[in-house]
């Protein structure tokens, strides 16, 4: 039997591959995100504008209601498409599994 030198998923087209699927992938939530953004302030301009040039209050809850409501939702969008990595980023992964590790160095001696 031939002796083939197989190198799974070591092959650099594979790994260029991967590397374009995650970067097309963060440029849809960020331009998801970006739009959100843009329909909040479009509507929320509209929303008011039109509250207060039918006679309502400007400083009342129900002018700004949905702007509070909507910005809470925007904000967690924000959380999910910037805040993936702040929080659980590469170097906290690390630092907690050389923790773990240490921890279970002392438990072996």
């Amino acid at each position: 039997m031939e002796n083939y030198n197989l190198e799974p998923y070591q092959d650099k087209d594979f790994q260029k591959e991967q590397a374009y699927a995650r970067a097309k992938k963060r440029v849809k939530e960020l331009k998801g995100f970006y739009w959100h953004a843009f329909w909040y302030v479009a509507v929320n301009i509209f929303l008011v504008y039109t509250i207060v040039s039918n006679g309502g209050e400007f400083w009342h809850f129900g002018t700004f209601s949905t702007a509070i409501f909507w910005g809470i939702g925007l904000g967690f969008h924000a959380l999910s498409v910037f805040g993936k990595n702040y929080m659980f980023s590469k170097s906290w992964e690390e630092r907690k599994i050389k923790e773990f590790m240490d921890n279970d160095k002392r438990q072996w001696k």
